[in-house]
């Protein structure tokens, strides 16, 4: 028997922030959507991520009809803390940054109320598909083909947008069209969730010499904690008690006492950087981990996810209504200007936080900068900038 054929305008492989927050966005306009994801639906609402949003990222989920939630629950921050030589100091992100701000929002929290919002309005949305490919992506009517429930089906559409992560299906498919750019860091992450009020009312960043640490949170009652540790470090070598003695040794402070609490979650992040030139090969739009990966010190993976998507978005907007297709030839352009620019601010967070090997100069001039950062008010709002986000606009990161 052969494949059952449909037809939508656009297709969506994975149900990440990416591919949901497009499809909400293309919903408001009229534009017809399927998304396919190849894990349950209970895997993608669980999976822990990033949980800083930066404000454009914000509004973005307020165009898109999901903001109620995130502005009940999430947490606005307008400062961080950077902690090294035994002291502690506050980045006024807010008064640096012409009064922008981060919201503390998981991206799990991001994703239930995607999908829900999808849900409501009966828009398609199909979890534990399977064998999925691409195909005739270089003529008017590409196609997706993937089995759900067992049943066969060829998806027809106008494009295809590939959210389906680093490990997807869509890169691959037009990987020798494709120029790659990549980075592997010799440390990773150890990050746990604990039950436990936050031990800090912003996020702390810590330089110390037995490694980076990261006080963040989830809420009032949940704290999110992170070690660098070895790139391959046994997660069983890890008991809930070393884990705590090692971040009072890298965090601790006279006069301040870091909150511990039942350790409900926790895992090893590798860290990496990636970049894909371009993001686009005919009908077929990568979007967020699919074409670029940063280390996650920068807080900047999911505020890119979320910033492709809406550079598509209205690209895609603007060839339906107009018949304009030069937003969608210049997507790729349009998009690596802010890629870049975050690859290069989560790079400079990294190097200058984590420690780096066994040479004492590495360890000087990381220092050195940290000193410049908290003593200098240009510096400090190069930092501010980037950490809030920069607006698509910005001669940073717009187009010629």
């Amino acid at each position: 028997m052969g494949a059952t054929k449909v037809r939508t305008q656009v297709a969506i492989i994975g149900a990440g922030p990416a591919g949901l927050t497009l499809s909400c966005l293309l919903h408001g306009a009229g534009i017809e959507t399927v998304v396919l994801e190849n894990r349950s639906r209970r895997y993608v609402e669980e999976r822990i991520r990033a949980g800083v949003l930066e404000q454009g990222t914000v509004e973005v989920l307020e165009a898109a009809g999901v903001g109620e939630r995130m502005h009940r629950e999430g947490i606005v921050h307008h400062g961080i803390y950077l902690q090294f030589a035994g002291e502690r100091h506050r980045i006024p992100l807010s008064d640096l940054a012409d009064g922008r701000s981060i919201v503390i929002y998981g991206q799990t929290e991001v994703v239930k109320d995607l999908i829900e919002a999808r849900v409501n309005a009966g828009l398609e949305l199909r979890f534990g598909v399977a064998d999925v490919s691409v195909h005739e992506l270089e003529t008017d009517l590409p196609s997706v083909r993937f089995t759900h429930e067992h049943e066969q089906f060829e998806l027809e559409c106008d494009a295809i947008v590939g959210a389906d992560g680093f490990h997807g299906v869509c890169r691959p498919a037009i990987e020798q069209h494709l120029r790659v750019f990549s980075r592997e860091y010799p440390f990773a992450w150890l990050g746990i969730l604990a039950a436990a009020p936050p031990s800090s009312d912003e996020l702390v960043y810590t330089h110390h010499e037995r490694g980076f640490a990261l006080l963040s949170l989830r809420s009032p009652e949940r704290s999110r904690l992170y070690l660098q540790c070895a790139a391959d470090e046994r997660l069983d070598e890890w008991p809930d008690t070393r884990i705590w003695d090692e971040l009072h040794r890298r965090v601790s402070l006279d006069g301040w006492t870091l909150v511990e609490g039942e350790v409900l979650e926790k895992g090893i992040t590798p860290m990496r950087s990636f970049v894909t030139e371009p993001m686009q090969h005919g009908r077929l739009f990568l979007a967020g981990d699919s074409a670029h990966i940063v280390p996650p010190t920068g807080a900047k993976g999911l505020n890119l996810a979320i910033s492709d998507v809406t550079v598509l978005a209205e690209a895609l907007i603007d060839s339906y209504r107009s018949g304009n297709r030069s937003g969608l030839a210049e997507y790729s352009r349009t998009c690596l200007r802010r890629v870049w620019r975050a690859e290069h601010f989560s790079y400079w967070m990294t190097t200058m936080l984590h420690q780096l090997g066994e040479d004492p100069f590495d360890n000087q001039l990381q220092l050195s900068q940290l000193r410049y950062i908290v003593s200098s008010e240009a510096a400090a709002r190069t930092l501010a900038e980037n950490y809030v986000g920069l607006p698509l606009g910005h001669r940073a990161v717009a187009a010629d």
